[in-house]
């Protein structure tokens, strides 16, 4: 199977009888071009990076297949597998566009291994949970991202997790915002930071779908402090529907008043055969 296109010159092919030249003038060269382009289609195919069900007409030109097999072939030097293809063309179609380029993700790499202190397998694993990263600017966005993740004391940004991944795909502007709205609820900025630092998957929460209704029904319908929220950021990760609300009202109906902790940590089994 070719993986690149590659045109033999015309001194390599040999030269047919006179009869099969009649049609073209030099058939054997279309043809060979013609095959190998072929079966670079199929073998993208089989990447998933092409649809199968795409129409002939529809095929990229041979220089554009050229282009997305450099970008094939420098992933495949880095580290990357061909059954990781059909994810990141999945999560990530521009990477294989025509306007792709390995110098333009270069820098990515070279930022997670020399900036994030990763190894070639933790890199791919970063990768394949967040394909989007290859598409990030390194000075405007991953750099300092991270040092700003590492200012708060998030560690082990390395460690190949989805959270990590889109933490370090993440502007800082966003980041910024959910500190913000932890000083709006009370806490300081050293309170904030060290909250999220604690637990950095807060980050990832909506403020307007996740943190703010929680955060009411902590202090209105809980009666509970902000100061719990210090000693329990983690709070926000439990569903307030299937798990805050049920839980607390199921203590209350028992005068029961108990740390968050406590309430939403433990597995049902435990917590309702505690509290009968």
């Amino acid at each position: 199977m070719l993986h690149s296109l590659h045109i033999p010159t015309i001194s390599s092919i040999k030269s047919p009888s006179s009869q099969s030249l009649s049609s073209s003038e030099h058939p054997p060269y279309l043809l060979r071009f013609r095959t190998s382009h072929r079966e670079n289609l199929r073998y993208l195919k089989t990447l998933g990076i092409i649809d199968p069900s795409t129409k002939p007409h529809k095929f990229p030109s041979p220089e554009a297949v050229d282009q997305v097999l450099s970008i094939v072939n420098f992933l495949k030097s880095k580290g990357f597998s061909e059954p990781d293809f059909p994810r990141l063309s999945f999560l990530c179609p521009k990477l294989f566009s025509s306007d792709s380029d390995p110098t333009d993700i270069e820098p990515v790499f070279d930022f997670l291994t020399l900036d994030l202190a990763a190894s070639d397998q933790e890199s791919c694993s970063l990768i394949l949970r967040c394909p989007q990263i290859l598409l990030s600017d390194v000075e405007y966005c991953l750099r300092p991202t991270l040092l700003y993740l590492r200012k708060l004391g998030v560690e082990k940004l390395n460690v190949p997790t989805s959270l990590n991944a889109h933490l370090l795909n993440t502007r800082v502007e966003r980041l910024v915002a959910k500190i913000r709205f932890l000083r709006s609820v009370g806490l300081s900025y050293e309170e904030s930071a060290r909250a999220c630092g604690r637990f950095p998957a807060v980050f990832g929460y909506s403020i307007e779908n996740n943190l703010k209704p929680k955060f009411n029904y902590l202090v209105r319908e809980m009666k509970r402090s902000v100061e719990e929220l210090k000693v329990f950021p983690q709070y926000f990760a439990f569903s307030l529907e299937n798990r805050i609300m049920p839980r607390h009202l199921h203590l209350e109906q028992r005068n029961v008043r108990i740390s968050l902790k406590r309430m939403l940590l433990w597995s049902d089994q435990k917590f309702y055969a505690k509290w009968k």
